[in-house]
C-alpha cells in the first residue's frame, strides 16, 4: 500500500476510534462512515491527492459525481456529514490547517412519510408467525418460536432491529414486564413488554428444557437470540429475510415488510390511539424529538378526523358547500 494511502487509512481509523470511544457511535454508523471515507480517499488517490490536501472543490465534485451516478440524496447527505465530522476532527487535531467542508451545500432532502402497515396487516403477520410454531420440532421449532417472539417484541416495543437482535440474556433479570436496553450513543431506556410478547418469549426460552436436547446448546450463551455466526447472535439481515418469507406466506408484499416498518407501525399505531409525541420519542429512543416528528402526519390526520366528526359546524358547512 502506498504511503499516502496508508496515511489516509490511519487517519480514518483514528477518527472512527474517536467516534466509538467519545460519542458511542453504533457499529453500523462506523461501518457506513468507513465506506464513505474510504470511497472519498480512493477518489482522491486516483487524482494523486491525499485527504490532508483535500479542498472544497474535491468534495463538491465527488458529491456531484455520486448524484449523477444515481446515489440517493439521503446517502449523499450521510457522506457529507461524515466528511464534515472527519475534517473538523483533523483540523482540531492540527493535522490540517483548515476544514474544507464549511460552505458546501448538502443535497435537498424530501421528507417522505415512513412506510408502515395497518393494524390488521400486523395482526396477520403475528398470527401467521404463531401458526408456524405449531406442528414442528427440533431446530424448525426453535426458528419458528424465535421469529414469533422477535415479532411480538418488536411490535410491542418499537425497538430498533439492531437493538433487538443483540439483546443479551441479562435483560431477563429484574421486572419481567420491561427490558432495559442500550440504544444509540450508549443511551439506556426502558421498554415495556405486553403480556402477549412476554408469553411468546417464554415459549421460546423453554426450548431445550422440554426434551429438545439437540437444540439446548444453542441457548447456552450470553445472547438472547444466539446464532452460530461470527457475532454470536442473529443478524439483522437474517431476521429481515425470515420476516419477508413470512410476509410472502401471508399474501403481503414482502417489499412492504421489514423490521424497520414494524417499528414505524408501532409508533404510528400508538399515536393513532392517542399517545403523545413525547412519550413515543422516549419509547423509540430518539435523542431529539424532531426525529419523532416525522410521525406527526398521524396526529394531523387524527385531529382532522376529530374536528370533522365532532365540531358542531363542520357537517353544516359541508352541506352548504355541496
Amino acid at each position: 500500500m502506498p504511503a499516502a494511502a496508508a496515511s489516509c487509512d490511519t487517519l480514518i481509523s483514528t477518527f472512527l476510534e474517536m467516534l466509538a470511544a467519545e460519542r458511542g457511535a453504533a457499529p453500523n454508523t462506523l461501518e457506513a462512515y468507513r465506506r464513505d471515507l474510504d470511497g472519498f480517499a480512493a477518489v482522491l488517490q486516483q487524482r494523486g491527492r491525499t485527504l490532508q490536501g483535500a479542498v472544497p472543490a474535491d468534495i463538491s465534485a465527488h458529491l456531484k459525481q455520486l448524484s449523477e451516478a444515481g446515489l440517493a440524496a439521503s446517502s449523499r447527505a450521510r457522506l457529507l456529514s461524515a466528511l464534515r465530522q472527519f475534517f473538523r476532527f483533523l483540523a482540531n487535531e492540527g493535522v490540517i490547517a483548515e476544514d474544507p467542508t464549511p460552505g458546501i451545500a448538502g443535497p435537498k432532502l424530501g421528507r417522505p412519510l415512513p412506510r408502515t402497515l395497518s393494524m390488521a396487516e400486523v395482526e396477520k403477520l403475528l398470527e401467521a408467525a404463531h401458526l408456524q410454531t405449531q406442528g414442528v420440532t427440533g431446530r424448525d421449532r426453535v426458528r419458528a418460536l424465535r421469529l414469533h417472539a422477535l415479532l411480538e417484541i418488536l411490535y410491542a416495543t418499537g425497538m430498533r432491529v439492531s437493538e433487538l437482535v443483540s439483546l443479551p440474556r441479562s435483560v431477563l433479570r429484574g421486572d419481567p414486564r420491561v427490558f432495559t436496553i442500550t440504544g444509540k450513543g450508549g443511551r439506556q431506556r426502558l421498554v415495556p413488554l405486553n403480556a402477549t410478547a412476554r408469553e411468546a418469549l417464554d415459549r421460546y426460552l423453554k426450548v431445550g428444557t422440554e426434551g429438545d436436547t439437540d437444540v439446548a446448546p444453542m441457548l447456552e450463551t450470553k445472547w438472547l437470540w444466539p446464532s452460530r455466526g461470527a457475532q454470536g447472535y442473529l443478524t439483522r439481515q437474517a431476521m429481515a429475510l425470515e420476516l419477508k418469507e413470512l410476509a410472502l406466506s401471508t399474501g403481503l408484499d414482502p417489499e412492504r415488510v421489514s423490521p424497520h416498518v414494524l417499528r414505524h407501525a408501532f409508533a404510528s399505531h400508538l399515536l393513532d390511539r392517542g399517545a403523545d409525541l413525547r412519550s413515543v420519542q422516549q419509547l423509540l429512543g430518539h435523542a431529539d424529538i424532531s426525529t419523532t416528528q416525522i410521525y406527526t402526519h398521524v396526529l394531523e390526520e387524527r385531529l382532522k378526523k376529530l374536528v370533522h366528526e365532532h365540531h358542531p359546524l363542520a357537517k353544516t358547512r359541508l352541506r352548504k358547500g355541496s
